[in-house]
């Protein structure tokens, strides 16, 4: 039964008219978590009533209002059922399903590290929870961790809290530096540096909560939020197998791919990511049965189990909530059906003598009569023991333990196989494997194999054809060379990288792949990719001395653009061709636009007259209208007057042309 946590005035209060508490059952900084009575419904609730310096926050009031809204209209059986919303004598409240089990933190906490099996069995109503949000509500959780994933003590698996970290801002929340700090850990690099939540921020969220359940250990981890948000921006997500080894490199893969830096990196949305998962985990399906076979009792032959994950449920626990304060509930058990067991061999079995009763006797034998009850006790004996030889006999030569032999069942069909054994009085039991000749439900071989003497009952086992083995070529361009590489591996493909100029791909990312997606290869076969260098660098052209169409013209040859300008003067380029470039000299790349300055010929000023001035005052005259000067003196110039100019006076002159005065 759940247990009160502590003393609480909420306790026995209706809220709203209608939530009668019971019992406080999880607490934290931004809220407290109580299991309450829907006494309209008459049905357990979950009740998060928010701390009050939040319900005073009337942004925060007006966020959590629409959060709850959109979270509402999310119905899937892997969600957290959110009932309704409301606020009640200033306490703003949430009535949610109430979900007893355990957390996800308590499950890592007291099993943890899971095996790949047990965490993927996990991930996958996770990341279908938050496929369902993605696509049907367009909700963004924005913070997947332990914390809000719930595994019900039947095993079913709930994420709680969809869209309340939006209503519950960081601002909102510094007084819970342990939560807030709880919560970075699980927070993509473009929501630390200030961008917006995507499906893609799930997608990471998710890759870190699977490294948490591979390895028992945050990968992120740190005892102040600036160090955290370091680590989250400037170092990627170490590989799990290197801090538990053991872990496959496709399981590895997983986890580098959803947990990418950059978002572009990541699967687009937790759908995608799904459909990675359930691809490693039939390659894990598939080499878990391949290896399935031991050997149990008196020879016979057992199947392991493919994936058993058992995480064991603690019923002497408190009952919780799926309505989380600081996240804080409780976990829950994930268990997979054990394998079928395979009965033993059959043994023989030898029919005993029955004893006859006193009574029996008594009646039999009359008094007086020993050597007649002698002669019937021998023969009593005697028959019995014909009785039990001819079990014996039966058993073992007509009956379940009579020798059989294996027939030939090499290149015949499943069913056809198990029809020979059957007809043979023998069990089936298939294992599968790869071939390149033998096609696919085909047997390969039988242990025993043919000819080979058992007792009715015994098994065969049948290695059964799984086709040739190949594997798909997955979608690669628009990706980083590194993501790509690693999604490869997760296909058992190996990778070679080109490098090539694109004028249309970012540097660094992939343009193609040789061969194409979708293409089925074998293992280790090589796939080649192409990753951009960016587009292809040219040497700057002169266009100095074209006219503008001259200039495009030869531009656009090239892959360039020409852009004019201002137009400029100039007196040593004539008007309507080009004077100056930007850039003039370097490289750019194709596409790149050079801006031209076209000259507009002379500037024209007009002349200013100095007749009958001195030489000095002429000359200043002159050169401050922008002229160059040139004196010609007659007779030496004994009066000092100017007495004739070229151009004369009044007249229009390029700027910066040279004026000749004539001083006397």
């Amino acid at each position: 039964m759940p247990v009160n946590v502590g003393p609480d005035a909420l306790i026995g209060e209706v809220v709203d008219g209608r939530y009668t508490v019971l019992e406080r059952i999880a607490a934290g900084g931004m809220a407290t978590v109580y299991r309450a009575v829907d006494t309209r419904l008459d049905r357990d609730v979950a009740l998060k009533v928010m701390r009050p310096h939040l319900a005073h926050d009337e942004s925060f009031v007006a966020r959590f209002r629409r959060e709850a809204r959109a979270a509402a209209r999310l119905s899937h059986p892997n969600i957290v059922s959110v009932f309704d919303q409301g606020e009640d004598r200033g306490r703003v409240f949430l009535a949610m399903e109430y979900v007893p089990g355990r957390t996800l933190r308590d499950v890592i906490e007291d099993d943890g590290p899971l095996s790949p099996d047990a965490a993927l069995d996990i991930l996958e109503p996770v990341l279908l929870a938050l496929a369902e949000a993605h696509h049907q509500g367009g909700i963004i959780h924005r913070d997947v961790k332990p914390e809000n994933v719930i595994i019900r003590d039947d095993g079913v698996v709930k994420v709680a809290d969809f869209g309340l970290a939006r209503a519950v801002t960081t601002e909102t929340a510094t007084s819970a530096s342990s939560e807030v700090l709880g919560t970075l850990s699980y927070i993509s690099p473009e929501q630390v540096e200030g961008g917006k939540g995507t499906p893609r921020s799930d997608v990471y969220a998710a890759g870190l909560l699977l490294f948490e359940m591979l390895t028992g250990r945050k990968a992120f981890e740190g005892d102040s939020i600036p160090h955290v948000i370091y680590q989250h921006i400037h170092h990627g997500v170490p590989t799990p197998s290197r801090v538990h080894p053991g872990i496959p490199p496709n399981v590895d893969s997983l986890v580098l791919q959803a947990a990418a830096k950059d978002p572009d990196d990541r699967p687009q949305d937790a759908a995608e990511f799904l459909a990675e998962v359930r691809h490693v985990r039939r390659l894990l399906g598939d080499g878990a049965r391949e290896a399935a076979s031991t050997s149990g009792p008196s020879g016979a032959q057992t199947s392991a189990p493919l994936a058993t994950a058992v995480l064991p449920v603690h019923h002497d626990q408190p009952a919780t909530a799926a309505a989380l304060a600081a996240n804080e509930t409780q976990p829950y058990a994930v268990t997979r059906p054990p394998a079928r067991a395979v009965r033993p061999a059959p043994r023989p079995v030898v029919a005993k003598p029955r004893k006859a009763s006193a009574g029996a006797r008594a009646i039999a034998a009359p008094p007086a009569a020993g050597k007649r009850r002698r002669r019937t006790g021998i023969l009593a004996g005697l028959l019995a023991l014909l009785a039990g030889a001819a079990a014996a006999g039966w058993y073992f030569l007509a009956g379940p333990g009579a020798p059989t032999t294996v027939p030939q069942l090499s290149n015949l069909t499943r069913a056809q196989a198990h029809a020979a054994l059957e007809t043979a009085h023998l069990d089936a039991k298939d294992v599968q494997a790869f071939s390149e000749t033998v096609a696919k439900g085909v047997v390969i071989s039988a242990t025993p194999g043919e000819g080979a003497s058992l007792r009715r009952g015994e098994d065969v086992t049948l290695t059964i054809s799984k086709g040739k083995e190949r594997y798909e070529v997955p979608v690669v361009a628009g990706i980083t060379d590194k993501t790509a590489l690693a999604r490869l591996a997760a296909r058992n493909l190996e990778g070679e990288v080109t490098r090539a100029y694109s004028d249309t791909v970012e540097k660094g990312r992939v343009v193609s792949s040789t061969p194409v997606a979708g293409t089925e290869l074998k293992r280790g076969d090589k796939v080649t990719i192409v990753v951009s260098d960016g587009p292809q660098p040219i040497d700057v052209p002169t266009y100095r001395g074209m006219t503008l169409e001259e200039a495009q013209a030869a531009a656009t040859a090239v892959g360039l653009t020409v852009a004019e300008g201002e137009q400029v003067y100039s007196t040593d380029v004539e008007q309507g061709r080009i004077v100056a470039q930007t850039p003039a000299e370097g490289q750019v790349v194709r596409g790149a636009t050079i801006t031209v300055q076209v000259s507009k010929g002379p500037e024209m000023v007009e002349v200013p007259s100095v007749f009958n001035l001195g030489e000095a005052k002429a000359v200043a005259t002159l050169e401050a209208a922008g002229f160059a000067v040139k004196v010609e003196k007659f007779l030496g110039a004994p009066l000092d007057v100017c007495t004739g100019q070229t151009p004369g006076g009044g007249e229009q002159a390029p700027k910066g042309s040279t004026v000749t005065i004539t001083i006397v």
